[in-house]
Order: C-alpha cells, then structure tokens, then sequence
C-alpha cells in the first residue's frame, strides 16, 4: 500500500550523514536498494542520486514501520524519519561514505511500489545491452552509471567558465537548416508549409560558426547537437555532442594553445589532474610513420621503425623486391614476447593478412640467434636490424612489407591490440597530442578527383597556397587534430577567408560556380563582406566524458543512446507514423527493396 509524501520534509540525502551527525533527527527518501531481514531487525539500505544510508528497522521500538518494511522489495520508494546513530563496533562499512553510521527508524512510509525487474540494480555485472536501453531509466539508477552524468555536468560547467573566462560568447545555432554536403548523408525533416522541401539536421555548426565570424563575433562557442546519418559503425551515435569553438584574428599557433588551456582546467577542475603544457606536436606524415595512425596512442612506445633500406637489394625477395618498386618495410620490437608460441605467431600472420597486409614477418630473438620461418634471409641483416629495433633476447619482432600506407596501418593495428593483450598500457596515464600538417587533399582514384581530407574550407598553409595550382596532393592544411590516448577527441582547421581561395578549393573538388553558388551561396556572399582570418575546432563531447571516466563506450555517458544499428528499444523509435501526417506533408512511403509504395 502506497502512502502520500503528507508534508514530509526531506532532511538530509543518502550521501551526506556522518559520525558527527549522530543522535540527529533526520528524514531520508529514496529507493530500497537492499532489504535484508536478521530475523526480526529488518535492514534497508535507502539510495538516492547522492549515496547510500543504512536504515534499521527494530520491530521493538518501531512497529508500524517494521510491518510496512516487512513488505518492502528492491526500488520501492520510500520515505523515512529516525535518528542517526554510530553504527556498533566492526559493523563499519568503510567502502561507504555514509559506512559509520546507520539510521534507527521510527516512521517508514511506502511512497511508491515497484514492479519485479528485468534486472537487478545492484549488480554491476553483464546484463544485455538491448534490455538495458529498454529500460534506460531503471540502467541510470545504477550509480557507477549516474556518477557519468555527475562527471559529464562537470565537464561542460568548465568548459563554460574557462571559455567564458576567455572572452568567448555561447550562441545557439539552427538545429533545422539547408541540406549542405559534409561528409556524412544528412537527416532530412519534411517541410508541411513548403511542400516538397526539406529542411536538414546539422552535422555540426561549420558554417553558422564561420558566419558568427564574419558578423564580428570574434569568439564564439556552443555546446552543439550534431546529427549524422551513417552506417552502423562501432561506437558512433546518430546524434553525438560536440563542443565547438570559433575565433577571428587568431593563426594556428594562437589557437591551439587556448584550446590546450581548456582541456587542462577540464582536468584540474574534473579529475583534480594537472596536465603539462604544450601538449606535444607531430606532423600527419610522422605520426604515420612512426606510429602507423593519425591518432597514435602515446602512452607505450613499441614506434614503428622504417627498415626499406636494409632490405633494398636483399637476399630476402619478398621484402627486398618491396623496398624496390617503392613500398616500404616497417617493423617493431615487442618487448617479453619471445616466448610466444608457433599458433599465436601464425595467429598474428592471419590477422595481418585480415587487415589487408600480404603477410606477416615474425622473427622470435634468443640468445643463439633468431627464429623464423624466415631466419635464413635475415642472417646477413641481423645484427643491423636487432640495432634498429633495439631489440635483445627474449623480444618478438614484427616486420610487414607493403605501400607505406599500407604497412604503417597494418602495425599500427598491431601495435595497439599487442599492448593491450600484454598489459604494456598504462592505465592511469593520460598522453596528449596535437596531429597537424594534414595534406589538404587526398585523390579519390575510383572517381578520379581530389577529394578534402577534412572539409572544402580548411585553408592551406600559406607557403603551400601556389601547390594548389601545380602539385595539389603535395599541399598541406592547416588542419589540426587533438588526440588522447589514442582516440581523436577533436579537430578543427583554420579557415578560408579570402574569396579567390574558396574558389580554387571548390575547382579542385570539381565543384563548379553554379553548383557552388546553389550549396553554399549564403556563405560565398558573405566572405565577400570582409570576412577576417578565422579557425576553429569542435571536440567531441561523448568521448572526452567517456576518456575521463574510463568507459569503453559513448553510449555510457549518453543519457539515453541509440543501439549500434540507430534504434531505441525503450521509445521503439524509429517508428511509422499514421498516414494521416504522411498526408500532411505530401510524402509516400516507398518499400526500397521492391521499388514500390
């Protein structure tokens, strides 16, 4: 039987009782997180978002409220008055805060009851993910969970102060806006008042945040929805959080260094860490070599060495004719893992070749030599590739032959997943990095033109501006990415402010004037009304949160997420909608495979 709140006041919360509060009156209202029965004392402890209180109930001293806790069961809401008192001697729970004391209760009222669930609150152990985000409401409870959005609002409260501490103005832009190409396909939401137009949700704020500029905001920044309508990919949202950041009159070199003040006073005001500043710097092409990703982890080093020339002309054909016709050999010392066995060597080939590497070299160091399949042919090189590496006895090296590209990625793979399945990661260290010097475009050779690596308004460094017209794949950005713990956790460009540039970018695209003009005219007429020199750089929320609470998943610091496959088990979205609204907006639903309504 349920009961009114009737003018109960809440005291105190879960969380916040001590030993110096004891022999307080107190109020306390939650929900039964666990009732146990000690033949006749019954034990609820009460938890609401703060903690956790101990609450005993002695049918001696409270029998009213110990007939209602008898029918008490896991997440009924409650609400109860006693006095605190310290808890007898070695009964302390010092894993909680709250562990000192418990309260002794006189009146117990049952606010709500609940339903048996589909699974229990209290166990933090593996429950299936679609029954999870079926029951959203119930997974958030969970406290390890809750405590994500503590740590969330925290983020975003620093951000606020420190770039409202800079100058920065926070503006909100158009959530409904004009389908623009940006890389991923677009939602589109149906005009009823113009039919037959649509308008689309934005994949990120890009162009409203360069017209803030050119309007003589100078420094703007929003907390922004984002919306993408991809294919199902690991760990990607339809609909993600970005922080985003613009400014004028700022070069690369000024901005990176207010934007590294940021994440550090996120740290220090988050996590109570002090980051070291400047966060290192490497240029595209050297995180590629050396780590074989443009978002290298950097908390282990296992770099990936270039060894073309010690193979070039080899007794060993298979690299030696790589390093002849342009490729590269790249290889890497994996310290301790000379003992591996010939399946898990094998095993590593098979997932070389599934990363699209032609094969695997696989060489075990001992204290009398190497050993490999290929042993023979590396003899003449051994002491100058154990050199290299830096490799000794009882290390494993790993050696790939391929296009550059090709055989850096392929280690970098490698590189990662060996230091996790060896434990060289460390797990308390935080390693940050700026990426910079992206090339601006990269060929698409399916289709034959230069695509953007980034996007059409990155700007070129100045000194590479005239590669535009004679070698463009030789011209690089000044494109930015900021990396932590080898995940991207944001990027952003200087952009382009002059008019004839826009232009020769747009030729290089093959955008023509008149499709130019028809995609982004209200941006092209605006940089003709003195538009000043600008940058920015969106980092993306979810995954800055997910870093900071150790998560493998955005999905666990988003309040209520999509499946992998874009679907929310608890709403059933999406969803058809009555034909009526259809009507309305002058759309019929057509079934994709069979061509037909």
């Amino acid at each position: 039987m349920t009961e009114p709140l009737g003018g109960w006041k809440r005291t105190h919360t879960c969380g916040e009782l001590r030993g110096t509060d004891a022999d307080r009156p107190v109020t306390l209202m939650g929900w039964a997180f666990r009732r146990r029965d000690h033949g006749g004392l019954i034990f609820v402890d009460l938890r609401d978002r703060d903690g956790v209180t101990q609450c005993v109930v002695n049918p001696a001293e409270a029998g009213a409220a110990h007939t209602r806790a008898e029918g008490v069961r896991s997440e009924f809401v409650l609400a109860v008055r006693g006095v605190v008192a310290r808890r007898p001697a070695g009964t302390e729970n010092a894993r909680l805060p709250t562990g000192e004391i418990e309260v002794q209760v006189r009146e117990l009222r049952i606010l709500n009851e609940a339903r048996p669930l589909p699974f229990p609150i209290e166990d933090e152990g593996d429950v299936d993910e679609l029954v999870r985000l079926k029951y959203r409401y119930l997974d958030l409870r969970r406290p390890p969970l809750f405590q994500n959005f503590r740590l969330r609002d925290a983020v975003t409260r620093s951000v606020r102060g420190y770039l409202h501490g800079q100058g920065f103005i926070e503006v909100e832009t158009p959530i409904l806006t004009r389908q623009t190409p940006e890389g991923a396909r677009d939602f589109l939401v149906p005009s009823r008042l113009s039919p037959g137009n649509f308008y689309a949700l934005p994949q990120s704020p890009q162009l409203f945040k360069q017209l803030l500029m050119v309007a003589g905001f100078e420094r703007y920044f929003q907390i922004a929805r984002c919306f993408r309508d991809e294919d199902f990919r690991r760990d990607r949202q339809p609909e993600f959080t970005q922080i985003d950041v613009e400014t004028a009159f700022l070069d690369r070199d000024d901005l990176l260094p207010l934007i590294e003040g940021m994440i550090v006073a996120v740290f220090r005001d988050v996590q109570g860490v002090e980051l070291a500043t400047p966060f290192p710097r490497l240029t595209y092409a050297e995180a590629l070599a050396r780590f074989g990703s443009d978002k290298p982890d950097l908390r282990f080093g296992l770099e990936l060495v270039d060894l073309t020339e010690l193979f070039r002309g080899g007794e060993f054909q298979a690299l030696a004719q790589v390093a002849g016709t342009g490729g590269a050999v790249k290889g890497f010392r994996l310290p301790g893992a000379g003992g591996l066995s010939r399946k898990a060597a094998d095993d590593l080939t098979a997932e070389a070749k599934s990363l699209g590497a032609k094969g695997l070299v696989w060489v075990k160091v001992t204290a009398e030599g190497l050993q490999s399949p290929v042993a023979r042919f590396l003899e003449p090189v051994r002491e100058v590739l154990l050199r290299r590496l830096g490799a000794g006895p009882g290390d494993l090296l790993l050696l790939v032959g391929d296009t550059m590209p090709l055989a850096a990625a392929v280690l970098g793979r490698l590189r990662v997943e060996l230091a996790q399945r060896h434990g060289l990661v460390p797990a308390d260290r935080r390693a940050l990095a700026w990426i910079v010097d992206f090339p601006l475009f990269e060929y698409n050779a399916a289709e034959k033109r230069w695509d953007s690596m980034h996007h059409p308004f990155t700007a070129p460094r100045d000194e590479d501006v005239a590669l535009m017209e004679s070698d463009p794949g030789r011209a690089l950005a000044k494109a930015y990415d900021l990396v932590l713990n080898g995940q991207e956790i944001g990027g952003g460009s200087i952009r382009i402010h002059q008019q004839p540039i826009q232009q020769k970018v747009f030729e290089l695209l093959g955008i023509g004037k008149a499709e130019a003009r028809a995609k982004f005219g209200f941006l092209l007429d605006a940089l003709e009304f003195g538009a000043p020199p600008m940058g920015g750089i969106a980092l993306g929320l979810d995954r800055l949160v997910a870093v900071l609470a150790g998560v493998d998943s955005i999905r666990d610091v988003i309040a209520f997420p999509k499946t992998q496959k874009g679907t929310d088990p608890m709403t059933d979205a999406p969803s058809p909608v009555p034909p009526v609204l259809l009507r309305d907006l002058g759309i019929r639903v057509v079934d994709v495979e069979k061509g037909k309504p």
